[in-house]
C-alpha cells in the first residue's frame, strides 16, 4: 500500500494499529530501495516475506499483469496454468528482445529490472570472490557448454580468417562439442606429467601457434576446474601469448567461482595478459536448477558483442533463481558458504589419505588443484607416464556445490 492507502486506513482501524504497519512496510521498502540503489548483493540475508514483495512488486510492472489487460497476440505473456504463473512469481515475459539478450523489454519494466539487477548482483560476488577487476558479466539461459559456444560464434566475426581453437586437453564432452557446435576444429593440446599433476604444455601451445599461424586461430580455450591428476591450466602464462600473438582467450571456468585459487588465476591473467571472457555455471557456484551460466569479462563492448549474439528473447528462469539465491544468502553468507568448502576440501583431503593408507592406496598430490582429489593404486605408480595414466584406475573425487 502507498502513503494515501495507510491513510485512509486510519479511518478504518486506530492510527495507532495503522503506524505500526506503515513502520513494518518501510523496513522492507528500505531493503529494497537500497538494493536498487547500489546494484549490489546486501551483505544480509533477506527473509522470504522480503523476497516475496519484491518480486510481486516487479511482476505488476510487466504489461500481462495489468488490470483490465487483454493480451492479444504473441508476445502478450498468456499462460494456460496458473501453476506455471505462480512458479514463475508471474514474471512471463523473459528477458531480452530479438536483438540483445541484455536489452530492456518495452512490455516487461518489471522483468527487464530483474534482469539489469540479477547482473549487477552477480558481478558483485564475481569480484567478491576474488576478480576484481571484472567489468561485465550477464546471465544467459544455457548451460556452461552452450555458453562457450555463443563466446566462440561472436568471436567468428571478429576474426573470420579462423578455423582452429587451441584447447589444452580435459575429457569433459561438453567442453570439446563447444567447440565443433559452433564450427571449428579443435587442436587438442596434451598436457604434461609434473609428479603427478597433469598441467599445460606451453611449448607445445606456441609451437601449435607458429605452425598454423596465430591469424588461424580462433582463440585458446584454457580451463580452471577440473578433475585431478589434472590440474588448472597455467591461465597466466597462457594470457601472455595471447597477448604477445593478438590471439582471444575464452576461459572455462565451469565451477571454479567458488574456488579463491582459480579465480585468483583468472584475476592475474588479464593482468599480466588477455582474457576476453570467462563462463560459469549457475548451478555448481550458485546451487540453482540446471540451465543457466553467467558470461563475464573485462570489456564492456565484447560482453555486449556476445549478449547481442543471442537470437531472440530469453527465459527469464535462470535470473530469478539465481536473485532469489543471492537475497536469501546475502553478501555474507555466501562468502562463509566459500570459507566452509575450503574448510571442508582440507577435512578430506586428510581423511581420503587416512583411508588410502589403510588399503594400500596413495593420494595423489596436486596442490594446484583446489577442488579435486584422486587416488591411484600403489602397484601402478612405478610404471611409466604414459601407463600410469592409462591404467592407473584414477578415482576423482571432487566438490562441486559449496557445501
Amino acid at each position: 500500500m502507498n502513503e494515501e492507502s495507510f491513510d485512509a486506513g486510519e479511518q478504518i482501524v486506530s492510527p495507532a494499529y495503522i503506524r505500526q504497519g506503515r513502520e513494518a512496510r518501510r523496513s522492507h521498502e528500505q531493503l529494497i530501495r537500497v538494493l536498487l540503489e547500489k546494484g549490489k548483493c546486501p551483505q544480509d540475508a533477506w527473509g522470504e516475506g522480503t523476497i516475496e514483495l519484491f518480486l510481486r512488486e516487479l511482476a505488476v510492472m510487466d504489461s500481462n499483469n495489468f488490470l483490465g489487460n487483454c493480451g492479444v497476440g504473441e508476445r502478450e505473456g498468456r499462460v494456460a496454468s496458473g501453476m506455471v504463473s505462480r512458479r514463475h512469481y508471474r514474471l512471463i515475459h523473459g528477458i531480452g528482445r530479438s536483438g540483445d539478450i541484455s536489452a530492456v523489454q518495452p512490455k516487461a519494466a518489471g522483468s527487464s529490472l530483474l534482469n539489469k539487477l540479477t547482473n549487477s548482483m552477480v558481478l558483485d560476488i564475481l569480484r567478491t570472490a576474488g576478480v576484481r577487476t571484472a567489468t561485465s558479466c550477464f546471465v544467459v539461459p544455457m548451460a556452461t557448454g552452450m555458453s562457450l559456444t555463443l563466446c566462440f560464434l561472436t568471436l567468428r566475426h571478429k576474426r573470420p580468417k579462423a578455423k582452429y581453437i587451441l584447447w589444452p586437453r580435459i575429457d569433459q564432452k561438453s567442453c570439446f562439442k563447444s567447440m565443433i557446435t559452433a564450427g571449428f576444429e579443435p587442436v587438442v593440446i596434451e598436457n604434461v606429467l609434473e609428479g603427478d599433476e597433469l598441467r599445460t604444455d606451453l611449448k607445445a601451445v606456441e609451437s601449435r601457434i607458429s605452425e598454423l599461424g596465430a591469424e588461424n586461430i580462433l582463440c585458446i580455450h584454457s580451463t580452471t576446474s577440473c578433475f585431478a591428476p589434472r590440474v588448472p591450466d597455467r591461465l597466466e602464462e597462457l594470457a601472455e601469448i595471447c597477448a604477445k600473438h593478438d590471439i582471444p582467450h575464452i576461459v572455462n571456468n565451469a565451477y571454479g567461482v567458488q574456488s579463491s585459487k582459480c579465480m585468483h588465476l583468472i584475476q592475474q591473467g588479464a593482468r599480466r595478459g588477455r582474457i576476453d571472457a570467462f563462463v560459469q555455471s549457475l548451478d555448481k557456484n550458485f546451487m540453482v536448477p540446471v540451465g543457466g551460466a553467467v558470461v563475464a569479462g573485462f570489456n564492456d563492448s565484447f560482453l555486449e558483442e556476445i549478449s547481442k549474439m543471442y537470437p531472440g528473447r530469453a527465459s527469464a528462469s535462470p535470473s530469478l533463481d539465481v536473485l532469489i539465491t543471492l537475497l536469501s544468502l546475502g553478501a555474507s553468507g555466501y562468502k562463509n558458504l566459500l570459507t566452509e568448502r575450503k574448510e571442508l576440501f582440507t577435512y578430506l583431503a586428510n581423511e581420503l589419505k587416512a583411508l588410502a593408507a589403510k588399503h594400500n592406496e596413495r593420494l595423489l598430490d596436486t596442490p594446484h588443484n583446489p577442488i579435486s582429489l584422486g587416488l591411484c593404486h600403489l602397484e601402478h605408480h612405478s610404471q611409466s607416464a604414459d601407463m600410469f595414466l592409462r591404467a592407473s584406475c584414477l578415482t576423482a573425487m571432487t566438490i562441486l556445490a559449496l557445501t
